[in-house]
């Protein structure tokens, strides 16, 4: 029973592993608690580490160091080594399975900002580094030059590493010794400069067998030669990739080639606004989940279409041309997504083109539009949005999320609560642009209480959030992640 009871208390605890404030609280509950909750926090600690907490974190992982090397410490910094800093009741290195050494050279900086302390950089690299320790997540930084290889232990430490994330410039002394040992790395996150890309980046891919998840985050100027030979070197991985995210338009057509693909991320993160014309023909049959920002309308549209009609999320941040009839795209998606179950768009639509979308997309069960543009958001006509939204949602659908530059008057928010009546609640949403976070919208948005009060009484709204408060929700996220 006893086992019963752990077995089932880590698969609750499991699902609150992004709810640090949760997990804190069933620390105190009791020993039994504090044994499958410590293994959760500490998988990666650097996940909730607040600024302003790095020195408490170091003093932690030194406590955890043999009296001799913290005697050794204690001779150069003693404000990190006191009588009351005994070492801790659990080993909590030990259930660390992301080493994350951005986060190391951090809390560092904390107790020298030249950070040439190479006495406790050996020190903690050595007490993370051994035959002992199994980790799963590996970043390195820009410019780190530690040859890790070196280390005793690093061959088991290392061995079942399946996410990188390190930067094209890395060092020469630091991969050449490590691309033997990763040997079962599953996702690379690879940022790429203008110059002094490394090729043994590429040596590292060739030999990777088990790659399905890609990030490439290139520079605005990015080296094209080197960028088109990591292209064709990934596209000998095609069968196998699964996931990619890039935020330059590709110099090669290699992501034709990703036939399995199953969620694209395309973000052009410095607003460039190319045209990515590589992709225009681009066909995914397979893929499941779009993500865009800053991708030409054309592009979009022809993406969506050729999805074979599989996607079940899209994600529109923004696209370009900023004044092109955004009606062809809401139609693209109606014709092309009937499995369509969440849907971010960054534009108010007519009530004409939304009722198709809804009439169309049946598995629809979130909905979330941008509104946050002052010159756009006085067209919205929030009576006629607000009365299609409920004649014609279907079933499933009953999560919302508006994101404004203006709120709509209490009377439109009213009209629409009248004619959910009967549905299933729903869970609403309002965030208010911050930069139009004025006094004239915060009262708007407070006089929102009563009457949202009133319909959850009245079994119409189940949840509602807004920003005044200061909690943040992910784009397809209504009720907080546990």
């Amino acid at each position: 029973m006893s086992k019963l009871y752990r077995d089932v208390l880590y698969l609750i605890t499991e699902e609150l592993q992004n709810d640090e404030n949760a997990l804190r609280s069933c620390l105190l509950v009791n020993k039994t608690w504090s044994e499958i909750i410590i293994p959760i926090l500490w998988k990666n600690p650097w996940k909730y580490l607040k600024s302003g907490n790095e020195k408490l974190l170091l003093k932690v992982i030194i406590s955890h160091l043999s009296e001799k090397s913290k005697e050794n410490l204690s001779i150069r910094f003693k404000h990190l080594i006191t009588s009351s800093y005994e070492r801790p009741l659990f080993d909590y290195i030990s259930f660390c399975k992301h080493f994350n050494i951005n986060e190391i050279e951090r809390i560092i900086k904390t107790v020298d900002k030249k950070s040439k302390i190479k006495i406790i950089k050996d020190e903690i690299y050595n007490l993370f580094i051994n035959e002992n320790m199994k980790f799963t997540h590996l970043y390195i930084p820009y410019q780190f030059d530690r040859q890790l290889h070196l280390i005793p232990g690093v061959d088991k430490c290392f061995s079942e590493i399946r996410f990188l994330s390190c930067n094209a410039k890395i060092n020469l002394n630091v991969l050449p010794g490590l691309i033997e040992i990763f040997k079962s790395i599953r996702e690379l996150e690879l940022s790429i400069g203008a110059s002094n890309n490394k090729y043994e980046i590429i040596r590292l891919i060739k030999t990777s067998k088990n790659l399905v998840k890609i990030r490439l985050l290139n520079e605005y100027y990015s080296e094209r030669s080197y960028c088109k030979n990591l292209e064709q070197t990934l596209a000998n991985h095609a069968d196998n990739i699964l996931y990619l995210k890039l935020t330059k338009q590709p110099i090669t057509n290699f992501v034709f080639s990703f036939v399995n693909l199953k969620v694209l991320v395309l973000n052009d993160s410095y607003h460039r606004y190319t045209n990515w014309n590589v992709l225009k023909d681009l066909s995914l049959p397979h893929l499941q989940i779009l993500k865009t920002s800053g991708i030409q309308h054309g592009i979009l549209m022809n993406i969506i279409k050729n999805s074979g009609g599989n996607l079940i999320e899209l994600k529109i941040d923004d696209f370009y041309p900023y004044d092109c009839d955004i009606g062809i795209i809401m139609h693209t998606i109606s014709q092309s997504c009937p499995n369509l179950k969440y849907l971010k768009f960054p534009r108010y639509v007519d009530f004409l083109h939304l009722e198709k979308l809804l009439i169309n997309c049946k598995d629809l069960m979130g909905l979330y539009f941008n509104f946050d543009n002052s010159f756009l958001n006085t067209y919205v006509h929030w009576d006629n949005f607000f009365e299609t939204l409920a004649k014609s949602s279907p079933i499933n659908l009953f999560r919302f999320k508006f994101q404004l530059y203006e709120a709509p008057e209490l009377k439109s928010l009213k009209l629409f609560f009248d004619n959910w009546k009967g549905r299933h609640p729903m869970l609403l949403q309002i965030i208010q642009d911050k930069d139009n976070l004025n006094f004239h919208a915060i009262n708007t948005m407070r006089r929102y209480c009563d009457l949202i009060e009133k319909s959850k009484a009245e079994g119409i709204v189940k949840k509602y959030d807004d920003n005044l408060n200061g909690i943040t929700f992910k784009d397809f996220e209504w009720v907080q992640s546990k």
